[in-house]
């Protein structure tokens, strides 16, 4: 994991080392794309694409090969992008909660403002947290861009690419591929070969030619402006995807990025790299904000988490440096995930491991190769890899070999060959989700229980919240084991409601193992706590009392809760196929918060309730 920064620096001014002149200072430009993981570009490997300005870039510049996206979905990756932080550190976990956050967590282009930088943002926003977007930068909108800056002064600009986003695909408008015929695509073994996929796997192709044809328009705007210099250039995709198994989840085409840096000439003692080399060293979206601030010559901020791997604060990775990652409610649908990745091996605990691993939203079912994938399994056309994406895993962990198993498709987690290395990445990610302050040991409905108004990383942060006795919880409940039933007794007798929680989720995991603890769950089901009555609910109804358990859950759907709450309740009801017992008045739902997504609204309409 990234060593937390060790510099302190008194004021944004005090940090910034002043440059004699403008000239002196690189300017940087971003460039992202939306949703493709590294595997569909050419310089990446991939011999059906066209990304002939990307591979150019990548010859000129410097490729990682190694890159990842902390969370695999855009509003949680982009948070950690501009602060520095990872998402659950800060509470901006789960996908766009706008969730307040501490003060001391402050933007990138703070600090490049402060030190004379004009900084514009072209023009994706969509930052997770409580607050305005917009007003961080100099610009922020589909006009903003580096040409309107002061005469002299250096600039840091973002432009997003859109055309490769998941909706590139959705049935509406959806065109017919252009060079490969379906057919004829090289479908990677981890996913179905349906008709259905395979014609979306082409099309997807031709998605990838476009981004890089706007790439290309970009870097050629910025040699024609006799900018490009002075200008190092960043290129990476803000997540994985597209297909199913990508965009949401945490193996390889989910989280792997593309990730090139082109370094001018004149600033080339900035990078330990040359023109044209692969580096095998793991780096992340968390590393961004501290690199980029390293290129202008400040130092990382005391709160930012990562690590410069490039300029003049470069730090040299650790022997053995590894990648954080996490994945949490994404739109209506909860789940806790979190990984260790450095490249060769990847380590998953799934919190919720008697959850479904698909779907993790319903937003893509606008693509026609994941509504027909749905339809197979449905109709029992699946088996074995493909049949299991739909069902619950059963299990915690997963373990992969990334270089003999790069489609991540055979779990080594009950190998006994493996079970040092299991152990190991087991202890690790435990002691990473502990040392960064993991915000998703609370579940989301107890954030403003717990926290009120206020951040609830300052109160996971502070004295008051035990965050290693509650880690250590979580792992234990899921273990699933029976042996921790009296320490998962003593959680559910807690006043502490986190512990509480999760002392109900290792009862919930071990269903009919643990039914004989049953009556000790069943005042439970009247809780003054809304989250605390509904994992009681779930409890119950895996060990076995169904009846009792569903008439509680159905019930309690009149009463009062917040947002994130009756989401959770709605979750539940529809994986027990309880949502047709609801009563016609229900529909007495709020807004999930800000940023205009009303998730039960949604989830109403999705699973077609009224």
């Amino acid at each position: 994991m990234k060593r937390l920064a060790l510099y302190f620096i008194a004021s944004l001014i005090s940090a910034v080392p002043f440059v004699a002149s403008a000239d002196q200072k690189p300017n940087i430009l971003w460039i992202t794309s939306e949703d493709n993981s590294s595997h569909w570009i050419g310089c990446y490997g991939n011999k059906q694409t066209l990304t002939p300005r990307i591979d150019a870039l990548a010859k000129e510049g410097v490729l990682f090969e190694n890159a990842y996206s902390n969370a695999p979905v855009c509003a949680v990756a982009r948070a950690t992008i501009l602060m520095g932080a990872y998402s659950p550190t800060m509470g901006t976990q789960h996908m766009r909660s706008r969730h307040p956050i501490p003060t001391k967590y402050r933007p990138n282009v703070e600090y490049l403002r402060a030190a004379g930088f004009y900084c514009t943002n072209n023009n994706k926003t969509d930052y997770n947290f409580k607050g305005n977007d917009n007003s961080y930068w100099d610009a922020s909108s589909g006009q903003a861009h580096y040409k309107n800056r002061p005469e002299g002064k250096p600039f840091f600009a973002i432009f997003n690419t859109t055309i490769s986003h998941e909706s590139s695909l959705f049935d509406k408008g959806a065109a017919e591929p252009r060079r490969v015929k379906p057919e004829d695509v090289d479908l990677p073994p981890y996913l179905p070969d349906l008709p259905e996929i395979r014609k979306d796997y082409a099309r997807y192709l031709d998605r990838i030619q476009d981004m890089d044809a706007q790439v290309g328009k970009v870097l050629d705007e910025l040699e024609k402006s006799g900018l490009a210099e002075n200008t190092i250039v960043f290129y990476y995709a803000d997540h994985g995807g597209i297909l199913p198994r990508g965009k949401r989840y945490l193996e390889q085409t989910g989280v792997k990025i593309p990730l090139i840096v082109r370094i001018p000439e004149k600033f080339r003692n900035l990078a330990p790299f040359k023109p044209g080399q692969r580096v095998t060293e793991p780096v992340s979206f968390v590393d961004l904000s501290p690199t980029l601030l390293s290129l202008v010559g400040l130092d990382t901020p005391a709160q930012m988490q990562g690590r410069a791997f490039l300029g003049a604060k470069r730090m040299e990775p650790a022997v053995d440096e590894m990648e954080f990652l996490f994945a949490d409610r994404f739109d209506e649908l909860f789940g806790m995930r979190r990984g260790l990745t450095d490249g060769k091996w990847k380590y998953i605990r799934n919190f919720n491991p008697d959850f479904p691993t698909a779907p993790y939203s319903f937003y893509q079912f606008g693509q026609p190769g994941w509504t027909a994938y749905q339809k197979a399994y449905h109709e029992g056309k699946l088996s074995g890899y493909h049949k299991a994406l739909w069902e619950a895993p059963g299990t915690s962990e997963q373990l992969y070999d990334l270089t003999a198993d790069p489609w991540e498709m055979n779990n080594l987690a009950t190998n006994p060959t493996h079970a040092g290395k299991l152990a190991a990445l087991r202890e690790r990610l435990k002691a990473t989700m502990k040392k960064v302050n993991d915000t998703g040991l609370v579940p989301e409905p107890l954030f403003q229980n717990i926290a009120g108004k206020s951040p609830l990383a300052d109160h996971v942060q502070s004295g008051n919240f035990d965050i290693a006795k509650i880690a250590d919880l979580a792992f234990t409940a899921t273990e699933i084991d029976a042996k921790n039933i009296p320490r998962l007794k003593t959680a559910i007798a807690s006043t502490d409601l986190t512990e509480r929680y999760w002392g109900l989720v290792g009862m919930r995991l071990l269903g009919e193992k643990a039914t004989a603890e049953s009556d000790t769950l069943l005042p439970l089901l009247k809780d003054n706590n809304s989250c605390i009555r509904t994992t009681a609910g779930q409890a119950l109804y895996s060990m076995g009392k169904k009846d009792i358990a569903s008439v509680a859950l159905v019930a309690d759907i009149l009463s009062p809760m917040d947002s994130p709450s009756l989401l959770n309740l709605l979750n539940t009801l529809r994986r027990y196929e309880l949502l047709d017992r609801l009563p016609t008045n229900w529909a007495k739902a709020k807004n999930m918060g800000e940023g205009g997504e009303n998730y039960i609204q949604r989830f109403s309409q999705q699973t077609k309730e009224k």
